[in-house]
């Protein structure tokens, strides 16, 4: 587990090569953000989480799935992950922000995700 990177994941990066050729500027990682998210348009006060299938629990998604040891210590882990975003995003819906979760299984297709991206921003 030392070596899964909590930044600059490839599809993080995917994500945001495809913002910046869309012409979007944005701040990463925020601090001062309930969950610290991934790309964040504080003009336009919306955010963006790039998760990883496996760790955020895609809901039925191939790569979600339950490693075969240690069984009740990855259920627990991933329960406080999915409860942990559950947390985030809804305080930082009360505090007037909009959220998009982009998984990483939809950053492998380039046309679908700039779409996503293009009706999150552009609305």
């Amino acid at each position: 587990m030392r070596r899964i990177r909590g930044t600059d994941s490839g599809p993080e990066l995917t994500v945001r090569r495809a913002l910046f050729r869309m012409g979007y500027r944005y701040r990463l990682h925020m601090k001062g953000l309930p969950g610290k998210p991934d790309v964040v348009f504080p003009s336009r006060r919306k955010v963006i989480f790039v998760h990883g299938c496996f760790w955020h629990r895609h809901p039925g998604c191939k790569y979600a799935y339950m490693p075969k040891s240690r069984v009740e210590f990855w259920a627990t882990k991933f329960a406080q992950n999915v409860a942990r975003d559950a947390r985030a995003h809804a305080q930082l819906a009360g505090s007037g922000w909009r959220c998009l979760v982009v998984w990483e299984c939809e950053t492998q297709d380039d046309n679908l995700l700039t779409i996503r991206l293009s009706s999150f921003l552009g609305e």
